[in-house]
């Protein structure tokens, strides 16, 4: 990967002004995909996957007519590009490559594409699927990711607005506790600053592992692992765009001479749309990363 993106420091510090948010910091890796022509030796969405020539390509074959649907790359992540990555253990070596894949059709009843989580080791890999299989038809064409390169970053995040307790809520919507923090926000965001909090300074749109999920079609939802009972921590977030109105702030330098609210291409390279142009969150076990642990995950 040679290219590079930026995120615009955050206007001020929050946890300066509201000191409660500092232990609730979160790591997150921004993704930043690109158009581009990854291989399978690169971290990717929507390219080639460093696949087994020898291992079945996995398909779907529920909730469809006809013929089984191969299922359509996603993701490809390795850990060296994306260090957040908690590869499941693995007697005798260790997984460095996790690739996403996902049915091109919303299935019922939450109507959205599945997903399937594959933990790999690169050097075990010699001789490599060079032509999959593909769908015959697809629901959509935002369920076929074009292919970009990435540019990982690592950021810091804080909760959702939603994620918070009452009484952080209240202070965060209190104008006047911005007003005696001395900081610049705009006037515009008088009526309810908790909105600048939540546009500027908490989570980070876009492609991302890691950090805090993004809330705003529900209030938030526990996430528990099935088979343990653990919390569920967020693995990727799989977006439909990387920015929108109220969230300029977070556009990358080396994007801004070229970003356009109305230009879905620059905000958006992969042409991922997901559940009428929402997000797709999926969440692992924090107790145990093994597939006997499956994942799950929710449309915001």
């Amino acid at each position: 990967m040679n290219i590079t993106r930026t995120t615009p420091p955050r206007p001020f510090d929050v946890t300066e002004l509201f000191p409660q948010l500092a232990p609730l910091a979160r790591p997150a890796t921004r993704l930043h995909p690109r158009s581009g022509a990854p291989s399978p030796h690169d971290s990717s969405i929507g390219g080639p996957l460093l696949w087994p020539a020898r291992q079945r390509w996995p398909d779907c074959d529920k909730w469809h007519e006809g013929p089984v649907s191969p299922l359509v790359p996603v993701a490809q992540l390795y850990t060296r590009d994306v260090p957040l990555l908690r590869p499941p253990h693995r007697p005798g070596g260790h997984h460095d490559v996790l690739q996403v894949l996902w049915c091109p059709f919303e299935h019922p009843p939450e109507h959205k594409p599945p997903t399937q989580l594959f933990w790999r080791t690169a050097a075990e890999v010699t001789d490599i699927l060079v032509t999959p299989p593909k769908p015959s038809e697809t629901e959509y064409d935002g369920y076929l990711p074009e292919p970009c390169v990435l540019a990982p970053e690592q950021i810091v995040e804080y909760p959702a607005f939603l994620d918070l307790d009452e009484e952080l809520q209240q202070r965060l919507s209190n104008w006047s506790n911005w007003q005696a923090g001395g900081v610049a926000v705009d006037d515009s965001y008088e009526i309810a600053p908790q909105e600048f909090y939540m546009d500027e300074l908490s989570t980070a749109p876009g492609w991302k592992v890691g950090g805090w999920p993004p809330w705003g079609l529900t209030d938030p939802i526990a996430r528990f692992c099935i088979v343990c009972g653990a919390a569920m921590s967020p693995l990727l977030t799989i977006a439909s765009d990387e920015w929108n109105s109220g969230q300029e702030g977070w556009i990358p330098y080396e994007d801004q001479g070229d970003a356009s609210l109305d230009d879905n291409s620059a905000a958006n390279p992969p042409g991922v749309q997901v559940a009428d142009a929402n997000h797709l969150q999926l969440y692992v076990c924090s107790a145990d990363l093994g597939p006997g642990h499956p994942h799950t995950d929710l449309v915001q």
